[in-house]
């Protein structure tokens, strides 16, 4: 009896874990609406940090936060994120409508310190978000050392900021008129981060 008793509830804590895992609204309709909507409009992430560890380049948290944050907002999405229990952080992705998408996403530092887990939450805060909005990143992301080696690894990320190209800025205007005459798109990303809907606008404007 027992036995069974333990089974039992080794099944009821496994079904508890699963549940909060993943947590969603009663209806989910509108926020699949909306998530579609948000991919249409928010373009490929560029890399704009170097982890001279793996020798990779990867997309910084303030890099994704900027490229996601205009198509969010257009689509009526917002998203949530705050650490949770040990070491865990939970992501909800919120509609206006009340409808939402929760999950929970743990990582357990090397060094238990305040630095060792400063940098495994923002790590953990960069990969939810690339997750869970399933965005594009252009090739392979991989800056795991500082979560994985702790205080261990002393080279830090080298940033090479791009600015976004935003509507209704004179920079939008001067490039709208280089595409006009005949320039090359894939000149401007050289110099601009930009979302779908822009390059929709300066191709449709050539």
């Amino acid at each position: 009896m027992t036995s069974i008793i333990s089974i039992k509830q080794l099944t009821i804590i496994n079904q508890n874990q699963k549940k909060e895992n993943m947590k969603k609204s009663e209806s989910i309709k509108n926020i699949c609406k909306a998530l579609i909507t948000f991919k249409v409009k928010v373009g490929a992430i560029t890399k704009d940090s170097r982890n001279p560890f793996f020798k990779s380049s990867y997309a910084s948290l303030g890099t994704i936060i900027e490229a996601i944050e205009e198509p969010l907002q257009e689509s009526g999405l917002a998203v949530c994120q705050f650490p949770t229990g040990d070491h865990c952080l939970t992501t909800i992705i919120m509609h206006e409508s009340g409808e939402f998408l929760e999950s929970i996403y743990r990582i357990r530092p090397i060094k238990d310190d305040a630095q060792g887990i400063g940098s495994c939450l923002t790590y953990q805060k960069r990969y939810a978000l690339v997750s869970a909005l399933c965005l594009n990143i252009l090739e392979k992301d991989d800056d795991g050392n500082h979560a994985t080696y702790g205080n261990g690894t002393p080279q830090q990320p080298e940033k090479v900021e791009l600015p976004f190209l935003n509507k209704n800025t004179d920079a939008f205007d001067k490039v709208a008129e280089f595409i006009k005459s005949g320039g090359e798109i894939s000149k401007v990303k050289l110099k601009y981060r930009m979302s779908k809907e822009i390059e929709s606008l300066l191709t449709n404007k050539s």
